[in-house]
């Protein structure tokens, strides 16, 4: 009972720092220690505890590795006119009777350079919106062929800090994970291609205000230098190069052509690494970010949810919950247990990363003790967690998106793919999987 209480505890904190727009690290705080005191009520010693609690940051260190690097190559492609030459280019190919499809196409292609929603739908996606806006196309169509685009490589790109969480999480490699999330994933992306060919056809853009790729081209030139980082974080990962090797070679890459061919100075490049590239007018609102400053949130949220979730286990905390799930998943299957869980844990918790963790600590032994293999609990995981967080619409990866390109959640109607995934790989899941469950 007294565990409950403390559950009730941390939900509260958690609905109140939601509420009053505070950090959730704070409420993440007093769950660890609020079920550090429990662990305490049961007999554990302070040294017990802090195992517990360690227990998991092996995997969490490697993580957060990658967001190091990942807040580094943001601020470095803003300043070396890698994303700029990628949206002058990619909208200059835009042709209007097709601005839906080849917005979706865009975004599709710098979130699986870069890897993260936030970064594309806080670039590309603004640009886009803009056009769409002055152009007539429906803000909210247009919202959500950047919203799938955005969530295109935030689930399966080598660089994202979504799919190597979840690949730590369930201790398997992540290249190979990647080409089975694209192998799952063939007939939502062929759906998407349809289904944004005939938005495109049925909403044209008609005209186009070009201010902001002037200034793109006015801040920055475009010379085939600019792509040298992109190149290098493409190519690298296909000749099996470490992810980490090949973000710091993107990253050397940027550096240089910052520094040689932007005419950036040395210090001020060595700042923009750490806090970030911020450009002076008209393109203010749309490059700033980046940074190691820009990933300070996770750097702190991931391992109090990791140390939390350590000591929940630690204590036996999610035994109850594990069996009944168990039970449930016996009833239902794993993926529409996994599924349901990932729906209520965005919908509570309300931050993807917290929600991964989550879908680990409640249903790792479940999948291991029905013995299905880590890289089906990996595609579980990938096929639900992953997009569902992003379409509960106050939940930090819907949400922050939204606000970014001034839209509704109305614009989640036509998210195709965030809701594509997760039918069709549970419609189809049999195939990829065939010894496991049929859903």
């Amino acid at each position: 009972m007294d565990l409950l209480f403390d559950l009730f505890l941390f939900l509260t904190a958690m609905l109140v720092c939601l509420v009053r727009d505070y950090g959730l690290y704070w409420a993440l705080s007093l769950g660890l220690v609020l079920f550090s005191v429990a662990g305490l009520r049961r007999g554990c010693s302070l040294r017990e505890i802090a195992k517990m609690a360690w227990s998991k940051m092996p995997k969490t260190m490697i993580v957060l590795r990658i967001l190091f690097l990942i807040g580094i190559l943001t601020g470095l492609w803003r300043s070396c006119g890698t994303i700029a030459f990628f949206i002058c280019c990619g909208v200059r190919a835009i042709s209007p009777p097709l601005f839906v499809l080849l917005a979706f196409l865009l975004t599709a292609l710098l979130s699986y350079a870069l890897g993260t929603s936030f970064g594309v739908a806080s670039t590309a996606g603004v640009v886009l919106m803009a056009l769409a806006r002055s152009g007539g196309v429906d803000p909210l169509i247009a919202a959500g062929a950047v919203l799938s685009g955005t969530y295109f490589g935030d689930r399966s790109a080598p660089t994202s800090s979504c799919a190597s969480l979840v690949a730590a999480l369930t201790d398997t490699e992540l290249y190979r994970n990647v080409r089975q999330m694209h192998r799952t994933a063939l007939l939502p992306y062929a759906l998407c291609l349809g289904f944004y060919t005939f938005l495109s056809l049925r909403h044209p853009l008609v005209a186009a205000d070009e201010t902001l790729l002037g200034a793109l081209n006015a801040q920055f030139g475009m010379s085939l230098w600019t792509l040298l980082p992109a190149a290098v974080m493409l190519v690298l990962p296909l000749l099996r190069v470490p992810i980490w090797i090949a973000m710091t070679a993107s990253g050397a890459a940027a550096f240089a052509v910052s520094v040689l061919v932007q005419g950036a100075g040395v210090w001020e490049t060595l700042r923009v690494c750490v806090l970030g590239y911020a450009p002076e007018g008209a393109l203010a609102g749309v490059l700033t970010g980046g940074g190691l400053i820009s990933m300070l949130t996770v750097f702190v949220m991931l391992p109090l949810a990791s140390m939390m979730g350590g000591v929940l286990e630690g204590i036996g905390a999610l035994d109850g919950a594990q069996e009944k799930l168990a039970a449930l998943s016996g009833k239902l299957g794993l993926l529409p247990t996994t599924s349901l869980l990932s729906l209520l844990c965005s919908m509570v918790l309300c931050n993807q990363t917290i929600v991964l963790i989550m879908l680990q600590q409640m249903m790792g032994r479940v999948y291991r003790d029905a013995g299905r293999s880590n890289e089906e609990f990996a595609m579980d995981i990938a096929n639900s967690g992953v997009m569902i967080a992003g379409l509960v619409p106050w939940c930090i990866a819907c949400a922050v998106p939204l606000q970014m390109l001034e839209v509704s959640a109305k614009a989640l109607i036509y998210a195709l793919l965030m809701y594509a995934i997760p039918i069709c790989y549970l419609l189809t899941k049999q195939w990829y999987y065939p010894k496991g469950e049929r859903t």
